[in-house]
């Protein structure tokens, strides 16, 4: 079948030849489940099923679904065009430039800090007379730097694969222990909001909050560098994302199982944030011993330190492949370092960019774990975050309906519908964060 190319024109001699999807090309799908998981995550599940049982086991559920549909999207653009995604966002416009520099400056920076403090919190607890808990997070944080700097997408993928296999085991072993009525979680699966106040917001942010951060727009780099480059590997990319979000599915199901039937039948509240996983490893201590309880806490640090090396390798591609974009319009250079080959040869990984972000990602965010984070650095970082996932969504929608993208692989209605979908459900949950920041302390 003849392909149409970006430039217009048809290929049929060099359309690639369909690869046959099959699980030994497994990989990008296990790295963005695990990025995308971390330890936020896991609480907000928690602490769903501790409020509401298995009421809002249908709004988890649908959150993989929205996140198929844009991790999919992205690895087609990816795939169909040989450009990266923000190559596709620079071509709407300077708006998007500048939104992603400010977003991965500001973002890096208090990300840095929370995911360094989020992986030292079960080492402290598991290590407690060894260290205190800043000096535990400086070690994750240097250890992700060292791991990600010397490596490349190969041995990176293989060390997430290992993290996510020990995530698995020990979600699925918890909620095996935890005994769950399977009759209730099954109604759990009919689309009920529970009888409280606020009810339809924090549906919305369950179902925006599982699995969804950069590491989405991060997961077409990642199809790059294991090699896929072009339409060739379209189905194998689909099947790989199916996976992934499978495999979320199973992460949060699980701890919606543990939240609904350990917390909820016994009216145990947590704290919202890490420490509330450090709280959970108290109570199944008291519940079912010590063994449980440490190797919970040993789930808990591959939760987060998958999320760490992840958010290292995955955003610190995209910010080379920025400033290589930049380098180019100044210089006059052609765009064949825009390509997908150039992220699949591994140049990207030894660059001067992706390891001055490594940095900056390691580094700066280390004096917050030592004075507290800003206030309204905290308060423009929670707007950016929050204004992240609607502009991926919606710019997704202009780029793959548009002759940026060859005819055969934009949207069809199910795409597009998906995609809309995730773009008001985000833009609502956006608009709801910025009002909810105390900006009267603000100013």
């Amino acid at each position: 079948m003849a392909e149409s190319t970006g430039s217009g024109t048809t290929a049929d001699a060099s359309a690639p030849r369909p690869r046959k999807s099959s699980w030994k090309y497994i990989g990008p799908g296990i790295v963005v489940a695990a990025t995308g998981v971390g330890a936020g995550d896991l609480v907000a599940t928690l602490i769903a099923g501790s409020n509401f049982g298995y009421t809002l086991l249908w709004a988890a559920v649908i959150g993989c679904v929205v996140k198929i549909s844009l991790a999919e999207a992205a690895g087609r653009w990816h795939l169909s065009t040989g450009r990266t995604l923000f190559d596709g966002w620079a071509s709407l416009g300077r708006w998007t430039t500048w939104f992603f520099v400010v977003y991965v400056v500001i973002w890096g920076y208090v990300y840095g800090a929370a995911a360094m403090s989020s992986s030292g919190l079960p080492l402290q607890a598991l290590f407690p007379d060894v260290m205190e808990l800043k000096w535990w997070a400086i070690l994750t944080g240097l250890v992700g730097l060292v791991f990600v700097w010397f490596n490349k997408y190969a041995v990176f993928e293989k060390v997430m694969t290992v993290l996510v296999g020990i995530m698995f085991v020990v979600t699925v072993y918890l909620a095996i222990r935890v005994t769950p009525h399977l009759g209730d979680a099954f109604a759990g699966l009919l689309p009920v909001l529970p009888d409280e106040k606020d009810s339809i917001l924090n549906t919305l942010g369950l179902i925006g909050g599982v699995g969804g951060t950069i590491t989405l727009a991060a997961y077409g780099y990642w199809v790059n560098a294991k090699g896929w480059t072009d339409t060739g590997w379209m189905k194998v990319m689909r099947l790989d994302n199916r996976v992934a979000y499978v495999t979320t599915g199973v992460f949060v199901v699980a701890m919606l199982f543990v939240g609904a039937e350990l917390l909820h039948s016994a009216n145990v509240a947590i704290a919202s944030g890490d420490k509330g996983l450090v709280q959970l490893s108290g109570i199944l201590e008291k519940e079912y011993g010590d063994a449980t309880a440490k190797l919970f806490l040993v789930g808990f640090f591959a939760t987060s330190f998958t999320s760490l090396i992840g958010v290292w390798h995955g955003v610190s591609l995209m910010f080379a492949d920025f400033v290589e974009r930049y380098r180019e319009q100044r210089t006059g250079a052609g765009a064949a370092s825009r390509s997908g080959e150039e992220v699949a040869s591994g140049a990207r990984e030894k660059s001067v960019p992706f390891r001055a972000y490594l940095l900056w990602l390691t580094f700066p965010p280390m004096i917050l774990l030592f004075q507290g984070q800003p206030f309204r650095l905290i308060i423009i970082y929670g707007v950016l975050g929050a204004a992240f996932m609607p502009f991926l969504a919606l710019t997704l929608v202009w780029l793959l309906n548009s002759s940026r993208t060859p005819r055969e692989w934009r949207n069809g209605w199910l795409s597009n519908g998906m995609l809309t979908i995730a773009g008001l459900l985000f833009l609502v949950l956006c608009v709801k964060q910025i009002s909810d920041q105390d900006w009267s302390s603000f100013f």
